[in-house]
């Protein structure tokens, strides 16, 4: 594809508008949406997302065509990024208030952090720390901060598919990645340059 088109996935999430405000202002060609056309025609994909994991898979459900979008990701290899929830649900299965079957693009589960007694929800500023290099991390420092809010963390089943890690009161994965599919714990959008950066490496990809 010649023209990079960005198609955030509109499913009711409510970080969805605050990553297409950064896109947009990076003077990128991008769309909120959930309609089939749109998913064809973007270059890159991404699913930002707040709240819980059965609730996100319950709306990605009902409002996204699962068949067109996993069509375009795992077969065509079209470039994806999941943020924060986005992230998790592309685990096997999550255990947040019960248990929720999630998208199984990279295989593991999402459990709730086991903090040592520091406070949950895990809000603010961390360190991530790169253990395998990759184009998404093109220009950040190996030990990069970013910002966090989340209390549920994805557990891999493939260390292969770990980038970066993160501690607080456990270390926990912050950056996975299998083939074109990308997923980030924090928030690229609230992360200032550092966040910029990996926006702009990922819509590199391809």
């Amino acid at each position: 594809m010649n023209s990079k088109k960005i198609c955030i996935l509109d499913y009711g999430s409510g970080n969805v508008r605050s990553v297409f405000n950064i896109l947009f202002a990076l003077g990128k060609d991008v769309i909120v949406s959930n309609r089939p056309e749109d998913i064809l025609a973007g270059s890159h994909i991404i699913l930002p997302g707040v709240g819980a994991f059965g609730t996100s898979m319950e709306k990605i459900k009902k409002t996204i065509h699962l068949d067109i979008l996993e069509n375009e990701i795992i077969r065509n290899k079209k470039p994806f990024l999941g943020i924060c929830v986005g992230m998790q649900v592309l685990a096997d299965r999550g255990f947040e208030f019960g248990e929720h079957v999630g998208l199984g693009w990279i295989h593991g589960e999402v459990k709730k952090m086991s903090t040592g007694g520091l406070p949950l929800p895990h809000i603010g500023w961390n360190n991530v720390s790169i253990a395998k290099q990759t184009p998404l991390l093109n220009g950040l420092s190996v030990d990069q901060d970013f910002y966090f809010v989340h209390s549920y963390v994805f557990k891999e089943e493939n260390n292969e598919n770990v980038i970066a890690k993160t501690e607080y009161g456990e270390q926990f994965n912050s950056i996975i990645s299998k083939d074109n599919i990308f997923g980030v714990q924090f928030h690229p959008e609230k992360s200032q340059k550092a966040g910029k950066l990996l926006l702009e490496n990922f819509l590199s990809l391809r």
